[in-house]
């Protein structure tokens, strides 16, 4: 019996996966559990209607976050900090400060999705910000001496 999953089962399939399973396990306990629907003719078609609409949505997200990615690593993000002897930092640089650069430049990246390197020195460092599932911009970031 073809049925349609709702939510994510062990050893079967996630949600969304259309699959086989025999019509006692599906009627007994997928069913009235709420992790499946039965996969008749005009479900599977509104189903498989579902999915594509679904894929044209995330592919415009996609796009968008590329967008964004390219116009985030395109940013010069230099911090200046102050700094002791031997040219260590008093404090470190955080992805806050980083965040607030990008929006001053017109990109706004939540502080969360910024993944930085832990910078207690002058100099130049990489970093990434995340912009949509697996979608990373790479960011140069520059600390000089105040």
């Amino acid at each position: 019996m073809k049925i349609i999953l709702k939510k994510d089962v062990h050893g079967l399939g996630e949600a969304g996966d259309v699959v086989n399973v025999k019509t006692g396990y599906a009627l007994n306990y997928l069913v009235p559990q709420g992790y499946a629907t039965v996969g008749t003719e005009s479900a599977l078609k509104q189903h498989a209607e579902t999915l594509r609409q679904r894929a044209h949505k995330e592919a415009k997200l996609v796009a968008d976050a590329q967008a964004l990615a390219a116009k985030a690593s395109a940013v010069e993000i230099k911090i200046a900090a102050k700094v002791g002897e031997n040219g260590k930092l008093y404090g470190g640089i955080t992805a806050a400060q980083v965040a607030e650069i990008l929006a001053a430049a017109g990109v706004e990246i939540d502080k969360r999705n910024i993944e930085l390197p832990e910078i207690k020195a002058v100099g130049e460092f990489e970093a990434k910000a995340k912009c949509y599932k697996g979608v990373y911009a790479d960011l140069k970031v520059e600390v000089v001496a105040e």
